[in-house]
């Protein structure tokens, strides 16, 4: 598999947000978003076994993993591989996605959290996706503007979303405008701040 990164932090955003976890970043992407955090990780990377990201993962210790990207799911053959593995020592995973991958075959072995692109990301999602979406696994929007919220609330009323849905506002933008709209809409959300931006870590 290409690997972008693998470190330990704190995890940023979605249902372990503040947790510390360690992170397994895998390298290409298949959209380009406006707002993207890790541009450095849509190519490049370094080629490891299985076995070396393991031994990896084991050294950082701790017992939370995300596997994240760019988009991991590019590489599903190889994340099964990992995550069958992951399963048989005890730790728990969860695999962030750009909503444009299928996820179905992760979830015996990980939670998902799926990131719904809005419009000012210039890109989007598979919303059929979300149907497959579990009360263990959670949806996040990242928003920029009114535009985005009123695409997000669209998208929660046409489908059923069985998990936690997430509102981010993006970074830099009126953080306190979209909170107001969340709670004058009485939105069945959870606004959330993007915790590794404010803490300035990975």
């Amino acid at each position: 598999m290409i690997v972008s990164e693998i470190f330990r932090s704190l995890q940023g955003e979605g249902k372990n947000q503040g947790r510390p976890c360690t992170f397994i970043r895998l390298a290409g992407c298949n959209l380009r978003c406006a707002w993207c955090d890790t541009p450095y990780a849509r190519e490049g990377g370094e080629e490891m076994s299985v076995t070396q990201v393991l031994d990896r993962v084991w050294l950082l210790r701790g017992t939370h993993i995300c596997i994240t990207g760019g988009e991991p799911l590019l590489q599903r053959e190889d994340v099964l591989k990992l995550l069958e593995k992951f399963s048989l020592h005890g730790y728990t995973v969860e695999i962030e996605t750009n909503g444009t991958c299928d996820f179905r075959d992760m979830q015996p072995y990980a939670s998902i959290c799926m990131d719904v692109k809005c419009p000012s990301s210039g890109e989007k999602s598979d919303l059929s996706l979300l149907s497959f979406i579990t009360p263990r696994d959670c949806v996040k929007f990242v928003v920029a503007d009114e535009d985005d919220l009123l695409y997000a609330r669209a998208v929660m009323s046409r489908c059923e979303i069985r998990g936690e849905v997430f509102i981010s506002p993006v970074e830099g933008s009126d953080y306190r405008a979209v909170a107001d709209q969340i709670v004058e809409e009485n939105l069945p959300v959870r606004f959330q701040l993007q915790l590794h931006k404010i803490l300035g870590v990975k």
